[in-house]
């Protein structure tokens, strides 16, 4: 006699026959013929073998409903999996790209460092003297073998990163971009207002230049927003290729708007002029206390501040003294302002 199995041991029969590489065009046809010799046993009674038909039948759609509920829970998982995929893709890809960025910006950077110290060494001549004099000369020619567009050099004690030659071609734009030597790169160069001379005998001549990243160019301007960083470094000098050096003290510094009326160039008058220096004073984040009369020369120095694109920091000093550079002689000699300092 065929042995009759119950339902829990189909179930597992099933469990033991399929996995999850199942085909969907594997999936039971209730059109099938059974084998005619499937069910042949002599010794098997009607109702038995109806029962044996029966619970075969059952042990099948148990194994069709299983079959497609894992095959529904699969493409539910693949679905899942491709979106968690795509957006681990999507992250690694940004982060990349950040990082690509990142070391771009990190090379550039370094580049344009890297020609700035080499012009230092090429153009800068720097010594003490016995007395403890430090004597200091620019050599223009090689400058000027660099680029035409030389018109002076910068130098503070401190901050002592701005020590740098100083460009004019009569436009705003083009040393945004472009290096002393004319390279490509974010950190630009230090220039001289397109509306001003380059030779500084305009009653305010402004130079402009990038507040970077990484502490370069003008960026250490900004220490002067701290009257005691004023208090203990109010002075920096200005060479040119005539070989005058001169020295300026810082009267006002602060952050004004890049529209302000600090950044006038021409005076119709004394009294104009005046009003511009009471402008600039009041404009000071502090005051110095240090005198600008009508007849100074005035030098005004200008940066980003990265807080906000219509903001700038911005330093006006007023020339108390000139001589020839190296300490050579007086060329001229100019009133000292007051060094009364609040």
């Amino acid at each position: 006699m065929r042995k009759r199995h119950s339902k829990q041991e189909y179930e597992d029969l099933y469990d033991e026959a399929y996995d999850d590489d199942y085909d969907e065009y594997d999936a039971y046809d209730e059109d099938d013929e059974y084998e005619n010799d499937e069910y042949e046993d002599d010794d098997l009674d009607t109702d038995e073998r109806f029962e044996e038909i029966e619970l075969e039948e059952r042990g099948r759609l148990y194994a069709r409903r299983k079959r497609r509920e894992k095959q529904t829970e699969k493409r539910r998982r693949t679905w899942k999996d491709y979106l968690t995929t795509g957006i681990l893709l999507i992250a690694v890809c940004v982060l990349c790209y950040s990082l690509y960025q990142l070391a771009g910006i990190f090379m550039e950077y370094h580049e344009g460092e890297k020609e700035y110290e080499e012009i230092q060494k090429i153009a800068i001549t720097q010594q003490t003297t016995e007395e403890g004099t430090d004597i200091f000369t620019v050599d223009f020619a090689a400058l000027k073998q660099k680029n035409a567009d030389t018109a002076a050099w910068i130098r503070f004690e401190e901050p002592a990163i701005i020590n740098y030659p100083v460009v004019f071609n009569g436009d705003n734009k083009t040393y945004l971009t472009k290096t002393f030597e004319a390279n490509d790169n974010k950190l630009g160069a230090l220039f001289i207002d397109g509306n001003n001379k380059p030779d500084f005998t305009d009653r305010n001549t402004i130079i402009y230049g990038h507040n970077m990243k990484n502490k370069t160019m003008f960026a250490e301007l900004v220490n002067y927003q701290d009257k005691d960083y004023w208090q203990a470094y109010p002075y920096f000098y200005i060479y040119t290729p005539d070989g005058k050096e001169t020295k300026y003290q810082i009267y006002a510094a602060g952050v004004v708007s890049d529209m302000a009326e600090n950044y006038q160039i021409a005076f119709e008058s004394d009294e104009d002029f005046q009003n511009y220096i009471y402008k600039t004073v009041q404009s000071s984040a502090y005051a110095t206390g240090v005198e600008v009369l009508v007849t100074s020369k005035i030098v005004t120095l200008s940066t980003c501040t990265n807080v906000r694109d219509d903001e700038r920091f911005i330093v006006h000093a007023v020339a108390v003294s000139e001589q020839m550079a190296g300490g050579a002689g007086e060329a001229a000699d100019q009133s000292e302002t007051a060094d009364t300092q609040q």
